[in-house]
């Protein structure tokens, strides 16, 4: 049982009782019956005037539930529209109170999401209004009237987002413009003059409309400003150089050229005046001095046509260089022919600077190769040799490719100008061709020169019984400088007659000791390949060695020279691979004692 129905039945007990008490007392005391009844019938209306009061009371209470579910339920409804979002689904077999109260509590969340809702649609809003008076853009759509849902909240943020890093893009950028145009304004001492102008440099930058239209206005007003800038630098430039070739055609002090320097280095308005009137002034001082100034052009001319390598009749073309009247015309020509002698050079300088690259390196082949005939260089122990014909390589490899390169930029030249590239009156292409003939043509009089040489020498050789040994057979004979030959040659007076020492350093055979001979037969000859000598009937002694007594040979007198050995590096590392001759080998026609069989 409830504990409200046991409440109910004891207040039913203490009903009874009480009227019980009351009927006691009324007997007790000796009501009448009628007073009785009376009494009693207040009782009753009294109690039932009370539970209908308290009837009417909780009827009440419930209808003020019912009232406020019904109200409840329509206000969350219309939030739930607001808000964007589905209506709330209520629990089944729930008491009116517990209806109320669920309802009204979901209504009451349902007021705190509209009022954050809207609070940050506000801030947003507040947001955009700032930014679109800034960047002068159009609003996202979103009002203050509507609630938003969360989607449109959202991209309403990510709006704001992307506009705030516009504004900073945009806000560095005109930083950026205003001190470039501050910059420009100053350089060109300009003062603003249209609000615009005005609203840049003196308005603040936090308060500047930044959009689009002003942004291109600005980013056209500073290159307005800039090619302004540009012309002004441009001229401050040419007067600048104008200004250069008068102080060297005049031969001005330096004291007189520092009391500029300022000028010369910047380039704004005053700069730009005070280089006007230096210029003015040298202009007025070149043409009280005519002469002085157009010998200095035509030794400007002169040079540039070394540089360009104009021929005599080339140089007849501008017969203004050799007048001698002078004037202000003739001074004008000489300007002109120097400008543009100025500008071919500049535009073909890679072509000129090739071909005085390729004259210069033939230059310093021939030296090398002259060099290299020059026997004195084996003697050279500072490693000079190896560097010369390490460059002479080096040389020779790198010129055929210049000429290459060379034959290319002239072709490209001469359909440019129309007319053969010349040096010194002749076509390179066929001066390089020549040249080369010239050098083959020298090698291979050379060669038949060593040949005819080698063929002279061993003609000697075996003709008078000379063998003349290289350099490099010394070392295979003990001989290992110059210094320790030397020695030995002053040393010993009796080595063999084939010695090589005696043959390169003394210049002069001295014969051995001979053997005594027999007077019946004559002694045998040790030769070079076991032939006997010419006239074996003289016991091996040439004809010039009869008058000799003993029959000692004479000294023969020769200057060996390295150039009949070798002449260029490279039959000079040959002759390494060469092997040394033996003693025996030296003097092939010395005679031989016979042996006392053979008597």
């Amino acid at each position: 049982m409830r504990r409200s129905e046991l409440l109910a039945a004891e207040a039913e007990a203490c009903l009874n009782t009480a009227l019980s008490r009351l009927k006691d007392i009324w007997e007790e005391i000796g009501i009448p019956e009628e007073q009785r009844l009376q009494r009693t019938s207040m009782v009753k209306n009294h109690i039932k005037n009370l539970l209908e009061m308290m009837i009417e009371e909780e009827e009440a209470l419930r209808k003020r539930l019912m009232h406020s579910i019904h109200k409840c339920r329509a206000e969350m409804q219309r939030l739930c529209l607001e808000l964007q979002l589905p209506v709330f689904q209520e629990e089944e077999s729930l008491s009116i109170l517990q209806q109320e109260k669920n309802i009204r509590i979901e209504v009451e969340a349902l007021m705190k999401e509209r009022g954050q809702r809207m609070q940050q649609l506000q801030d947003l809003l507040d947001q955009e209004q700032d930014l679109c008076h800034t960047l002068d853009c159009k609003p996202f759509g979103l009002t203050a009237d509507a609630v938003p849902s969360q989607e449109q909240l959202q991209s309403f943020k990510h709006y704001i987002s992307h506009q705030n890093a516009e504004k900073a893009q945009r806000h560095a950028e005109f930083r950026e413009l205003k001190k470039r145009v501050i910059l420009c304004m100053e350089e060109l001492d300009h003062i603003p003059e249209s609000s615009f102008e005005k609203d840049v440099v003196y308005e603040d930058q936090d308060s500047f409309c930044l959009s689009k239209d002003n942004a291109a206005s600005l980013r056209l007003l500073l290159h307005q400003l800039e090619e302004r800038r540009g012309e002004q630098e441009g001229r401050c430039q040419a007067h600048r150089a104008k200004i250069g070739q008068l102080w060297e055609l005049l031969q001005v002090s330096t004291g007189d050229r520092e009391a500029l320097s300022e000028h010369m280095v910047a380039s704004r308005r005053r700069n730009l005046e005070a280089l006007q009137a230096e210029e003015h002034r040298l202009e007025e001082l070149k043409l009280l001095n005519i002469r002085g100034v157009t010998d200095a052009l035509r030794s400007q001319i002169l040079a540039l046509w070394e540089k360009c390598f104009y021929s005599s009749e080339q140089r007849q073309d501008f017969p203004a260089f050799f007048r001698v009247d002078f004037d202000e015309d003739l001074l004008a020509l000489h300007e002109a022919e120097l400008h543009r002698l100025k500008l071919h050079y500049e535009k073909h300088q890679e072509l000129y600077s090739g071909v005085h690259r390729w004259r210069e390196s033939w230059r310093l082949l021939q030296e090398l190769e002259k060099k290299a005939a020059d026997p004195s260089r084996f003697t050279n122990r500072g490693g000079n040799l190896l560097k010369e014909e390490k460059l002479r390589r080096e040389l020779q490899k790198n010129l055929p490719k210049l000429e290459k390169k060379l034959k290319v930029q002239i072709q490209s030249w001469e359909s440019e100008q129309h007319c053969s590239f010349l040096v010194n009156g002749q076509k390179f292409m066929q001066f390089v061709e020549e040249q080369w003939e010239l050098h083959r043509a020298q090698k291979e009089k050379e060669r038949l020169e060593r040949l005819w040489k080698k063929s002279q020498q061993l003609e000697e050789d075996m003709r008078y019984g000379t063998t003349v040994q290289s350099p490099i057979q010394h070392r295979f004979l003990g001989q290992t400088t110059p210094k320790k030959a030397k020695q030995m040659f002053n040393a010993t007076s009796s080595t063999s007659c084939g010695s090589s020492q005696r043959l390169l350093y003394s210049g002069c055979r001295s014969p051995g000791p001979i053997p005594t001979l027999s007077a019946t037969k004559a002694p045998t000859v040790q030769t070079l390949g076991g032939f006997k000598p010419p006239h074996p009937g003289f016991g091996g002694y040439n004809k010039e060695n009869k008058g000799q007594p003993n029959g000692t040979p004479p000294c023969t007198q020769r200057n060996v020279s390295m150039a009949s050995i070798a002449s260029t590096y490279s039959e000079f590392v040959d002759l390494k691979s060469t092997e040394p001759l033996k003693s025996s080998e030296t003097c092939p026609w010395l005679p031989t004692p016979r042996s006392s069989t053979e008597s």
